[in-house]
């Protein structure tokens, strides 16, 4: 069977040069006669591909050298309870700017741990936007502020890096991440699951300001202590393996391509191309305020929705797929992260045209 064009919000589409290349040294990694799934942790070749993908993070995410770069075995989820654990350092409260349902379930978990003020609520713009940062109310003392850089289901995202003063700035970036250069200095906390820009499920990307690191609370289980991953590097227990391997592909890849730059470049085009179609039409539709339309996360509806099924089906004959909006959302969906090519985008719009001009 051919390769379809996988519009999944996650586990997302991989370059299909990083797939063959695991393809091949799937039985004989290093020329060690097994796989790296099969190689121990605590051997030099590990230990060495682990650094090698830590250097090339530092590398591809222009990482300054204050920053503490962690790759975890968990789903960036855990996060959300691992961040007041490590973050609140003697403190009770923390911002949160709610967004929509990722940046909602992350605030929802915090309030386990400490008083959480909502600074900015998208919910009265129906999260189609993001609250004007005038209006926002943030605490002083607050242990930090956490924001969501993208919301996948909602399709909305944030084009600014927010102001907060000397408060140390979180973001969930799981959905962004390495789709275009970012200032690391402006952050306290960097993370993000792998499964979208950076490779497979079950690892996460961590980057935190080294002096954040030591002040957890009391009961924090020892694998969720930041600190302890630092003092590891990231081997305190049995990691990922094959997750990080996949890692070190895709940043390669990264590279080949011009890194972040050109990364940013291609996610503009495509999704400038998607939404000009969606526009422009008489079935389709996109509620999301223009100035925080997602450039990797496109949400939208057919004014007649009685054809969505229909729609979704001869998608799939086209080899288009994994298009059915959020379950909480409902609509059409598509996700178009890093390894997602062009000529994919193009054979969407090109469907859509198609069905639209069949269908109205």
């Amino acid at each position: 069977m051919a390769r379809v064009y996988n519009f999944s919000a996650g586990p997302a589409t991989l370059p299909e040069e990083v797939l063959r290349q695991a393809q091949a040294e799937l039985l004989n990694w290093q020329g060690l006669g097994m796989s790296i799934m099969e190689v121990g942790h605590r051997t030099n070749p590990y230990e060495e591909l682990s650094a090698q993908v830590m250097a090339s993070t530092r590398e591809v995410l222009k990482v300054p050298d204050n920053y503490q770069i962690l790759y975890l075995t968990n789903s960036s989820r855990a996060h959300f309870a691992m961040v007041p654990m490590n973050l609140l350092r003697g403190k009770t409260k923390a911002d949160y700017l709610h967004t929509g349902i990722w940046s909602k379930m992350a605030l929802d978990e915090a309030k386990r741990y400490c008083q959480v003020n909502i600074a900015a609520s998208g919910e009265n713009l129906a999260f189609n936007s993001i609250p004007e940062p005038s209006s926002w109310r943030l605490e002083p003392g607050a242990a930090y502020v956490h924001y969501t850089t993208n919301e996948t289901i909602n399709g909305v995202e944030f084009r600014f890096i927010p102001e907060v003063g000397k408060v140390p700035l979180v973001a969930d970036m799981t959905s962004s991440i390495m789709s275009e250069p970012i200032d690391i200095n402006r952050f306290g906390l960097i993370y993000a699951g792998t499964q979208k820009n950076m490779g497979i499920a079950g690892l996460s990307l961590v980057i935190v300001r080294k002096d954040l690191l030591g002040q957890v609370l009391a009961f924090t289980p020892t694998l969720y202590n930041y600190q302890i991953h630092a003092d590891n590097h990231s081997l305190y227990n049995t990691p990922a393996s094959f997750a990080v391997y996949i890692t070190g592909l895709v940043l390669t890849w990264i590279k080949r391509q011009g890194g972040l730059t050109a990364m940013a470049e291609l996610n503009q085009r495509k999704s400038e191309k998607l939404y000009q179609c969606i526009d422009n039409s008489k079935l389709y539709y996109n509620s999301v305020d223009l100035k925080y339309r997602s450039r990797v996360s496109i949400p939208f509806f057919l004014k007649n929705k009685e054809l969505e099924a229909q729609f979704l089906t001869e998608a799939r004959a086209m080899g288009l797929v994994a298009l059915k909006g959020h379950r909480m959302l409902g609509g059409i969906r598509a996700c178009m992260y890093n390894a997602m090519p062009e000529q994919g985008v193009d054979k969407l719009i090109e469907f859509m045209r198609q069905f639209e001009k069949a269908n109205c």
